[in-house]
């Protein structure tokens, strides 16, 4: 069963709805992205709500004192360029509050198929960098962003890579996601 969202972030308020948009009706619209699943939602705000950029709403299965409805999956043509700067703004917070969750990706991350493995999906990491962090994790697990960058050497930052990747997985076509469903 899919995980249900809770709360989102606003990415980007647009009061008057998209520019371009046909039908003539301008419904107020907000991009967002869900707190727990990263995933980017279009939300239709309650009459004479202003919702603000990086504000955290409630759009859980209750009564919603903001949001008016969601609209759906908001596709990722359509992210506006303030909703992707906020995106990255978002992610990056969240990889520094969350650390523990990605350094157990380098530590439990898996071979895809006999070609290739998870951490080379990550960008500036290659064979070379995949085997030693294999190696390293075999001795002893990585606590830290600043432990992996401390045991392997020439290693790319891997709180960027993170970032990098997801932001890449929100907005551009993946073949195999590593954090985003």
């Amino acid at each position: 069963m899919e995980e249900k969202e809770e709360y989102a972030v606003i990415l980007d308020y647009l009061p008057y709805g998209y520019p371009f948009s046909s039908g003539g009706r301008m419904i107020p619209v907000a991009q967002a992205i869900g707190v727990k699943t990263f995933v980017l939602l279009e939300l239709v705000p309650r009459r004479g709500v202003s919702l603000n950029i990086k504000e955290k709403v409630y759009i859980g299965p209750d009564k919603r004192d903001k949001i008016y409805y969601i609209g759906g999956r908001l596709p990722r043509e359509q992210v506006t360029e303030a909703a992707k700067n906020q995106l990255q703004d978002f992610i990056k917070k969240y990889i520094k509050e969350n650390e523990k969750r990605f350094v157990e990706f380098f530590n439990k991350s898996e071979a895809i198929n006999k070609r290739l493995h998870q951490i080379e999906l990550l960008p500036g990491f290659g064979k070379k960098h995949m085997q030693e962090i294999l190696k390293q994790r075999e001795e002893k697990p990585f606590e830290s962003f600043e432990d992996l960058k401390k045991r392997i050497p020439n290693l790319p930052d891997p709180e960027k890579a993170v970032e990098k990747r997801i932001l890449n997985e929100l907005t551009t076509d993946e073949r195999y996601h590593l954090f985003i469903n």
